[in-house]
């Protein structure tokens, strides 16, 4: 892998960093990597917002190949939401082009003594003035920055006001509205008072074996190209699946508390393909484009939502205007924070309204009736502009429960809002929300998509009823070392790329001879260090749960009556990671395996 460049915004001082090659092998890149590089550094007294908080940027040894749904980044830290792990991973140019400046990677530490920007041309970092910026929203920054360097092709990555606030749920955004929206790293961004990361490169990145690994990427993309579920990630988007969600019940329904919503053709990816699509939108190589264009006016283009963003404003709040949920997706992406964290916190306000624990003085004045497509804006806006009642919904759902009393009814996992896949109706998920290291995440494994019928058996998982219990749990912990695999490359979870196929691109490109079963093993291995590093900063095994919503039963839908046995998945979840029952620790037997004696003896003595 190239370097990754280090650069602390205090001193201005920047150095290249080489990546130690027994790393790589053992972690590949991405999320993983990043854990590693950053193990020493991630302690429960570290203060996100301090310029000592770590900042790190990293591509994948596939990124800007051209390979299948591959042009990603990740950036990692520690979350200002969550006090854990954190890391977001996002598509679009931005990591492509970091590869093509040279450098695999940015580890940004410090605090820069006025609002900058930084300057990555090649192998030339400049420090910018970015005071004039300061207060814009992302694509008017993305386009001033763009203009200011008469560098048409450069990518930019941006904070909005959100981020510059503190809002804990801020993410960092480029090119067409691509997001690192979760765990609140955009406000971490905004602490060091740095608005934007402009990067451009005319280098291809390295490849151990280019003639071979040209071969198996065009194969591996003509076949995801001809894929069934590409194409319906292709056409419809993200939120083709909508319908299906709502009708086996896993699609949350007023903040979690219903199971079915006789409007959802309303706001599903067919109906956006039939009204307002225009146009698709693609990543760096990407065969799929799952991205949405959509025109709410005559000529005026803007990008759709994806089935998060859909759900969230929609469903959610017993919203069923689709334009108006598209236009509230992109007040968020102007703003600069998370739409998943937005709507469930904002979500958590309407129950608490409902059930008389806040009042309208609480709430600025606003009466919170679900489906008010108005009040849901204010509230938008209110947390973009840091303004009354926005203050505490931009401190997320634990925080504001917290603050009314109320933190049991908050919808999360460890201070991160559960997304829109109810276990109630895909058990699995109950696992991957309550252990995913960065909180209630789908991303480090989506398992529901297992639950759907999609299967990998050559990885050793078996299809189990949508309903199932324990008898799932090993298949889960499998799906997230896989899962953790796709972090680390940084390949898109929407790739169906067969893990045989997977195993010879990281063979081509990285010019070694990994099987399957250690490639595996590598994702094992990230996801033990992230755990090893939340426990670290407090964690135990008792932050294993669920929100007490989830597990009591919805009165409606086809998955009325159900909750998952969450004790004995849990239980048999331990068993099958090797995990310490009573401390949630990795047994040193399990890590020493894996050749994490360091780890062993820092968790155990």
């Amino acid at each position: 892998m190239q370097p990754i460049l280090k650069i602390n915004l205090t001193c201005g001082k920047t150095e290249p960093w080489l990546i130690p090659a027994d790393w790589q092998k053992q972690y590949i890149g991405g999320a993983s990597l990043g854990a590693r590089i950053l193990y020493d550094s991630l302690t429960r007294e570290l203060d996100p917002f301090s310029p000592e908080a770590p900042l790190l940027f990293l591509t994948g040894p596939l990124t800007g190949t051209l390979g299948p749904s591959v042009g990603r980044f990740v950036v990692c830290g520690k979350s200002p939401l969550t006090g854990i792990w954190a890391e977001s991973n996002c598509g679009g140019f931005w990591g492509a082009e970091l590869r093509f400046a040279g450098f695999d990677g940015l580890w940004v530490s410090g605090k820069a003594d006025h609002p900058v920007y930084l300057w990555l041309n090649d192998s030339n970092l400049e420090i910018r003035d970015a005071s004039s910026l300061w207060g814009m929203e992302t694509y008017d920054t993305r386009d001033a920055v763009k203009a200011e360097l008469e560098t048409p092709s450069a990518k930019v990555l941006v904070i909005g006001p959100a981020g510059e606030q503190g809002v804990l749920y801020a993410g960092m955004y480029c090119d067409h509205g691509r997001s690192a929206g979760r765990t609140g790293l955009g406000a971490v961004m905004g602490s060091k008072n740095l608005k934007a990361i402009a990067v451009h490169g005319t280098t291809k990145p390295p490849l151990a074996d280019a003639e071979r690994y040209a071969v198996i990427r065009s194969q591996a993309n003509r076949e995801l190209k001809e894929d069934n579920e590409a194409q319906v990630l292709h056409d419809l988007g993200t939120s083709g699946v909508a319908d299906y969600s709502e009708y086996i019940g896993a699609m949350p329904i007023k903040y979690y508390h219903r199971g079915s919503f006789p409007e959802v053709d309303k706001i599903s990816g067919s109906t956006m393909a039939e009204t307002i699509l225009v146009g698709k939108s693609a990543c760096h190589g990407c065969v799929i484009a799952c991205g949405r264009v959509v025109e709410l006016e005559a000529g005026k283009r803007q990008k759709g939502p994806e089935y998060e963003t859909v759900e969230i404003f929609g469903p959610n709040l017993l919203h069923a205007d689709l334009n108006a949920v598209t236009h509230l997706g992109d007040l968020c992406d102007r703003y600069g924070f998370d739409t998943i964290s937005a709507g469930n916190t904002i979500g958590l306000a309407f129950h608490l309204f409902e059930n008389g624990i806040l009042t309208e003085k609480d709430m600025d004045g606003l009466t919170l009736n679900w489906g008010d497509g108005k009040v849901i804006e204010l509230l938008v806006h209110k947390i973009g502009r840091q303004e009354g009642i926005g203050v505490l919904l931009g401190q997320g759902s634990r925080l504001f429960g917290r603050h009314f009393g109320a933190e049991e009814e908050a919808v999360q996992v460890n201070g991160l809002e559960v997304a829109c896949h109810d276990p109630r109706g895909a058990s699995g998920m109950a696992l991957s929300y309550a252990t995913s290291p960065r909180g209630a995440c789908h991303n480090q494994s989506d398992y529901f998509f297992v639950d759907w019928g999609h299967n990998e058996p050559v990885l050793g998982i078996e299809t189990f009823d949508r309903h199932g219990g324990k008898e799932k749990s090993a298949n889960v912990a499998i799906h997230q070392n896989w899962r953790t695999v796709n972090n680390a490359l940084v390949m898109c979870i929407f790739a169906m790329v067969p893990p045989e196929t997977t195993l010879e691109l990281i063979n081509a490109s990285c010019g070694w001879n990994l099987t399957l079963s250690e490639l595996l093993a590598a994702g094992e291995r990230g996801w033990n260090l992230k755990r090893a590093i939340n426990i670290r900063m407090g964690l135990t095994g008792a932050n294993d749960k669920l929100p007490k919503t989830l597990l009591e039963p919805v009165p409606d839908g086809n998955s009325a009556g159900f909750v998952p046995d969450f004790p004995a998945m849990l239980e048999s979840y331990y068993e099958a990671r090797d995990w310490d029952p009573k401390s949630g620790k990795p047994s040193p037997e399990r890590l020493n395996a894996l050749g994490m004696t360091e780890v062993s003896r820092d968790l155990w003595g």
